[in-house]
């Protein structure tokens, strides 16, 4: 077998082996390719910096890298690793990240991260010994919004490309996914939530899959989060939302008011170059 970077191997072979290598996983991945080609592009997956294992023309086992400068560090993130079932117990992803770093290093790239789910013992044993640290644990949510939604609020919606994000809380506890970066790049619509005509909270939502990408209060008062998940049940019954930073007490404690299904943990991982 051999270890090569994905730069000419089509995306529907890389979509299916990924599909495959995540079919029966801790949650249930998504399988519609227009999804993960609509995710790897606006996270700014470059394949060249992603690599496979191939058995002669097949591929069995990957990791797709993401690479952008994140907080003024050029990153590779790890959107994606996985080994097809007829492959696993042959260390692969390891071997992988073998040849992978060296290149990583010599393109400049100075920290790697990645996200795994808290119960995959396997994946986190590995992901340790190969040099990953834990640096923050995220939580996921999704369900119906279960509220008496309250009437006396507005939405005002501000362009994707418009927005201070400077003023926006908690910028530096997202993940990847959900960071300015990749939101600017995805099909995503930003609203403030106005009470008394003053911005009081926003969300950042793709409504075509009643996802919440950032979501948080500006001015903390009575009934402020209650206001917030208003609005968003007024444009859905449901909701998901990915890594949420457990340091984030009171936006967790907002979503278990309004009845959200936790569904899984994750940490973040990072190795540095430095």
């Amino acid at each position: 077998m051999t270890i090569k970077p994905l730069t000419h191997t089509p995306l529907d072979q890389i979509i299916d082996c990924f599909l495959l290598a995540f079919d029966n996983y801790f949650v249930k991945m998504p399988t519609d390719k227009a999804y993960y080609i609509e995710r790897w592009k606006a996270a700014n997956v470059d394949f060249s910096l992603s690599y496979g294992m191939f058995d002669k023309d097949k591929l069995v086992g990957f990791i797709l890298h993401a690479v952008d400068t994140r907080f003024g560090i050029l990153t590779a993130y790890n959107t994606g690793t996985g080994v097809i079932p007829a492959y696993r117990g042959q260390r692969i992803v390891q071997s992988i990240y073998l040849y992978a770093l060296v290149d990583l290093k010599t393109y400049g790239i100075k920290k790697s991260t990645l996200e795994v789910i808290t119960e995959n013992e396997k994946a986190l044993k590995a992901y340790k010994a190969i040099g990953f640290k834990v640096s923050k644990t995220y939580k996921c949510f999704n369900g119906d919004i279960r509220i008496n939604p309250l009437t006396t609020f507005e939405t005002e919606q501000i362009d994707i490309q418009n927005i201070d994000w400077k003023h926006l809380p908690d910028q530096h506890d997202y993940s990847w996914d959900n960071q300015k970066e990749t939101i600017v790049k995805g099909d995503y619509t930003f609203y403030y939530v106005l009470n008394n005509k003053e911005r009081e909270s926003y969300f950042i939502i793709k409504p075509d899959r009643n996802y919440i990408a950032q979501c948080g209060v500006l001015k903390s008062g009575d009934k402020s989060w209650n206001r917030l998940f208003s609005a968003i049940k007024s444009m859905s019954d449901t909701m998901k939302i990915n890594n949420v930073d457990s340091r984030l007490k009171e936006k967790l404690k907002g979503f278990s008011t309004i009845g959200l299904t936790h569904v899984a943990d994750q940490y973040e991982m990072e190795l540095s170059f430095e």
